[in-house]
């Protein structure tokens, strides 16, 4: 069985690497969509949708053969990339007179959406936009938004959800003429003069619109809160005296030449204008006060949360891979600040900083114990003219250009070996002392499985270092480093090698990318054990789980090995229905992997909906009285980790010729069952857990060598002389007595720390 899935998971793997099996294709889905949604959801009243046409498609709503709308597809009119990097497709109805009349989410890979926050809270978040009317928010900047509350914990996802739903729908409507002609488009090109200088110093910068400010007090932050209706927020402020600053920000396209030049100084910009791409804008923001703009997302998993760049229908989120921070500003008389930040628009996005443009600050609250409230604030920015000039026209190039308005070159005394670190490099720099902890960890499990003979031959060194390892393992790698490997990372890894694959996307969680190194090292020497039998947090959880069942005298439920060995069939099963899936359908086979308890048991400590808690106690009762149960059975990333440790190298475990044949008690003693009664151990199910070694050493516990200490302590009390030890080799053949005295030694009471 197990040579079985091994050659059907080498072929798979060979066709996705080779490109067989193609990514998901680009093309529309609406066509999909309408035939999943019945008309009446997208517009009431509605019976039956018409033919999809255009492009960007779209299809008429309609009722008793009358037209009473539109259905389109967001992603298909604005860019509504969010923090997984997929689009989030919500298929939109829209009126004859340009209000949303329904939207319904319909794909999506944004993992908290996926691991945290319910369905039902999207839903409701997207249903508050109905009856939005786009052309009124398109042509008023201070026009009501919806009162719609954000979901707390899943602020880019529905920021992005709101905002693609509303400039979609403005680009729909306009393009189909709803509300009158469509607004002409200035046609007149503009670019960025290099010539230019910028003012000298800070007060000259801002003086001149260089620099633009937001200053928000703490006071006016309450005011807001109070005249949306917010009372419990504005009741908490971040200090008892309104005048005190709650944030002082400024913001500056940095990759304008002349005033990056000033900000950064000569030498820094030159360095910098390097790591940017022909045409690529960043924008500088600074910042005091009591709030600040970066938030906590950037830490848990690199997304800024707490603001975004709009111009036009296009809204820019930023995350740690363009984010690079910065000591002091280099204009004279610019005061210190306590942020400083440059964030790069990212790949596939781009910001004209010769047009207008806004950032959006999400200012929150907290109104109880898990619960947010949130107001957005502008503060927006226009080139001023002095840095611009009308496009030249098109000639033949006599150096490169640029691909958008706003060309950086660096200057000719730019150190051409001088770049900027991956951004990569520094959140390892950040993470060095959580780094040197794991890796002094797994230098720990290394020597303790190269000098495993010396270590095992010590019982009760054996059971306090292992049961220490395990608690490390379950508090600091698990709870607290929150470094759980899953199965999602597998299907992650293997959708990256047939579409985008970057090493940078996974060097960006260096504790994940260590212990994935590590345990793909692991396979060829010790196969998946090492990290299963000893890295996993929730395998520890369920064996510190067994550990107190069996001192408290729950009784231990014994399962046949035949049934046993047909129940580890399972896991690969599951495996290969979530890797079959992920082929065509990324998102259900990350929904699927929901099988692993490990988010809602490590990652989220059980602060879940109850069906996940319930589902996740399920499976630590089950280890109460089989160990390891969901590790045996059901865990799709052993299976995924035990196909390829078929090809490990090496065979470092120790056996008897006397294994199995009589004797059954490593057998029966095995955490996982993963010796066969005739005495082989199974690699595929083996966790190197070293409990059998131990027993192989034991001259108190193993047969073998329960004969070698009676042999030896016979012809020490018959020798009068010096006594000459006969420890026994691994290949000695000893004399043993008959089988059913072999099976009275091998019941002998265990010794302590066995």
């Amino acid at each position: 069985m197990g040579r079985l899935f091994n050659w059907l998971m080498i072929a798979a793997l060979s066709l996705v690497v080779a490109g067989v099996l193609p990514a998901r294709a680009a093309d529309s889905h609406l066509a999909d969509y309408l035939a999943k949604v019945p008309p009446a959801d997208i517009l009431p009243g509605a019976d039956h949708y018409g033919a999809v046409t255009g492009t960007p498609p779209h299809a008429d709503v309609l009722a008793g053969g009358k037209r009473v709308g539109y259905a389109f597809v967001n992603a298909d009119w604005v860019n509504s990339t969010g923090y997984s990097g997929q689009p989030i497709e919500i298929l939109v109805g829209l009126s004859t007179d340009g209000k949303i009349t329904g939207a319904k989410l319909m794909a999506h890979h944004e993992p908290i959406v996926l691991i945290g926050v319910p369905p039902a809270r999207i839903a409701a978040f997207i249903a508050g936009y109905i009856g939005t009317d786009v052309l009124k928010l398109s042509r008023d900047a201070a026009a009501e938004q919806p009162k719609v509350d954000i979901v707390s914990g899943a602020t880019v996802t529905v920021t992005v959800i709101a905002e693609s739903m509303v400039r979609s729908g403005v680009r729909v409507a306009r393009s189909l003429g709803i509300g009158g002609p469509a607004v002409a488009i200035e046609t007149v090109q503009r670019q960025v003069d290099p010539t230019r200088e910028a003012a000298a110093d800070w007060l000259g910068l801002l003086g001149d619109g260089s620099v633009r400010r937001l200053s928000l007090s703490v006071g006016d932050v309450s005011e807001a809160f109070r005249r949306t209706g917010h009372q419990d927020a504005a009741d908490h402020p971040e200090s008892d005296d309104p005048s005190d600053s709650f944030i002082d920000l400024y913001i500056a396209p940095i990759s304008v030449p002349a005033i990056g030049k000033r900000l950064l100084g000569d030498q820094h910009y030159a360095t910098f204008a390097k790591s940017l791409k022909p045409g690529q804008a960043a924008i500088l923001i600074a910042a005091n006060g009591a709030y600040s703009y970066k938030g906590s997302g950037y830490v848990r998993g690199g997304i800024f949360d707490r603001f975004e760049i709009n111009q036009g229908d296009a809204a820019i989120h930023f995350h740690d891979l363009t984010h690079t921070r910065v000591g002091d500003i280099a204009a004279v008389g610019a005061p210190n600040f306590r942020d400083v930040d440059i964030f790069r628009v990212p790949t596939g996005q781009s910001l004209d900083v010769t047009a207008p443009w806004t950032l959006k600050l999400l200012a929150q609250r907290a109104i109880g114990a898990r619960d947010k409230a949130f107001l957005t604030f502008d503060a927006g920015y226009s080139l001023p003219e002095t840095y611009l000039k009308p496009a030249a026209a098109a000639k033949a190039p006599a150096a490169p250009a640029a691909t958008g308005p706003a060309q950086v070159t660096p200057t000719a005394a730019a150190n051409p070996d001088a770049s900027e670190p991956p951004v990569w490099q520094r959140l390892w720099r950040d993470k060095a002392p959580e780094i040197a902890v794991l890796v002094v960890a797994i230098g720990l499990l290394t020597l303790i499985f190269f000098f495993q003979d010396w270590f095992v031959r010590r019982p009760v060194l054996y059971d306090r270092v292992r049961l220490g390892f395990l608690v490390f393992t379950l508090v600091y790698i698990g709870w607290y480093a929150q470094a759980q490997l899953s199965v999602v990372n597998v299907l992650a890894f293997l959708n990256a090698l047939r579409t985008d694959f970057r090493w940078d996307y996974f060097l960006m969680a260096p504790l994940i990318f260590i212990l994935w190194f590590a345990t793909a090292a692991s396979l060829l020497f010790w196969n998946r054990g090492a990290y299963c039998g000893w890295l996993c947090p929730f395998g520890a959880l369920q064996e510190l789980t067994n550990r107190l069942a069996k001192r408290i005298g729950i009784p231990q439920l014994k399962i046949a090995f035949t049934t046993h060995q047909r129940l580890t069939a399972l896991k690969y099963i599951i495996f290969l229905v979530l890797f079959g899936i992920s082929l065509s359908a990324l998102g259900t086979a990350e929904q699927a992997a929901e099988v692993e308890p490990f988010k809602t048991a490590i990652i989220l400590k059980f602060a879940r909906e109850w069906p996940f808690v319930l589902y996740a106690g399920a499976m630590i009762a089950a280890s109460l009285f089989v160990e390891r149960a969901f590790c045996r059975y059901l865990c799709p990333l052993g299976a995924a980790m035990a196909i390829p440790a078929r090809l490990r190298l090496f065979d470092w475990l120790r056996r008897y010729r006397e294994c199995g044949n009589p004797c059954q008690r490593c057998a029966n003693e095995c955490p996982v069952q993963a010796i066969h009664p005739e005495g082989h151990i199974n690699p595929n199910e083996c966790i190197q857990c070293l409990h059998c070694q131990m027993l192989y050493h034991h001259d108190r516990k193993c047969p073998v060598m329960i004969q070698r200490r009676l042999k030896r302590e016979k012809f020490a009390a018959t020798s009068p002389g010096t006594v000459r030890a006969n420890t026994g080799g691994a290949n000695s053949i000893p004399i043993l007595p008959p089988a059913h005295k072999i099976s009275d030694l091998a019941g002998e009471t265990d010794m302590p720390g066995a």
